[in-house]
């Protein structure tokens, strides 16, 4: 039990590392409406880029910037795909995702993974120091979460906001949504990066895999927290709050089985699972058991006036 305890502090920095990513998730998935499948690449061109900048003896700010933009990047060339060329935006991604890869590659000079020096003065933080991780991370979330609470409350973020909520309603009032999609996608894959950068940092290294199945894990973060902000506020600054808190109920979940001796080689799918339970749970609740329920009340009141009648 103390081991599992002892574990709980990388596990909750860990959670905020990736609700980074999840947030932009949450851009383009609740805010944009839109399907986004760039996350897995540019996640790993966030970390390559910030990886190889260190390694060559650059600062870790500059790292984390360059990380940022090529995020934006990537973003970029999926909503040209999408909204220049017309092309669905799942299969945007998908094809950016792609192209991600290759370039991720040469970004590492043909490796698979760069490792990183864990000195502090090399790095914002390490696994070597996780209570200097957790504050430094926290602080970056927090600032991440008013900045951006700050702008889609500017006329430029409600236009993208009205944009996801009614794109044709949006057309008519004289908004360009070709525009707002593209700097939508490009701020989200932005802080998608962002996070593969800080993860870069924290863990050691960065790998050309480290993005495989971050959607999921995203959309875990997403979905829970929806589910815990729902009967709280629609504020916007509580959703977000309500992602960010959503990734690390996620790692706290994720520490748990993997201690309890859970195989590992099932956790992608143990994720898969949780965001299908909670995108289903809404449907087969409307659906089944309040058809089922209501069937039941209906029958006990007709028992219950037959009763009568028979007194």
């Amino acid at each position: 039990m103390i081991a599992y305890l002892s574990s709980l502090p990388g596990a909750i920095t860990l959670g905020i590392i990736w609700s980074i990513m999840a947030l932009g998730v949450f851009i383009t998935y609740k805010v944009l409406d839109i399907p986004d499948l760039t996350v897995d690449g540019s996640f790993a061109t966030g970390g390559a880029v910030c990886a190889i900048i260190i390694f060559n003896g650059g600062s870790f700010w500059l790292g984390m910037l360059l990380g940022f933009l090529a995020g934006v990047l990537g973003g970029l060339i999926t909503g040209l795909l999408h909204t220049f060329l017309g092309i669905p935006p799942i299969l945007a991604g998908i094809l950016t995702q792609l192209s991600l890869w290759s370039i991720n590659l040469k970004i590492m000079l043909g490796k698979a993974n760069t490792s990183i020096s864990a000195r502090t003065s090399t790095v914002i933080f390490s696994q070597l120091n996780i209570p200097d991780a957790l504050w430094k991370v926290a602080v970056i979330v927090v600032i991440l979460v008013i900045l951006f609470y700050i702008f889609f409350g500017t006329q430029l973020g409600a236009s993208i906001r009205a944009t996801g909520n009614n794109s044709k309603m949006a057309r008519a009032q004289g908004i360009n949504t070709k525009f707002n999609i593209v700097l939508g996608l490009m701020l989200s894959n932005g802080l998608v990066a962002l996070s593969g950068a800080l993860l870069a940092q924290y863990q050691g290294f960065a790998d050309i895999n480290m993005g495989r199945g971050a959607i999921v894990i995203g959309l875990c973060a997403v979905v829970i927290g929806g589910a815990i902000t729902k009967h709280i506020s629609p504020n916007f600054l509580v959703r977000m709050v309500g992602v960010v808190v959503g990734a690390i109920i996620y790692y706290f979940v994720y520490q748990t089985v993997v201690f309890l001796g859970f195989d590992t080689d099932l956790l992608k799918m143990l994720a898969a699972i949780v965001v299908a339970i909670f995108l289903g749970g809404p449907y087969l609740y409307t659906n089944y058991i309040s058809k089922i329920s209501r069937r039941f009340k209906n029958r006990k009141l007709v028992e219950e006036v037959r009763q009568n009648d028979r007194d």
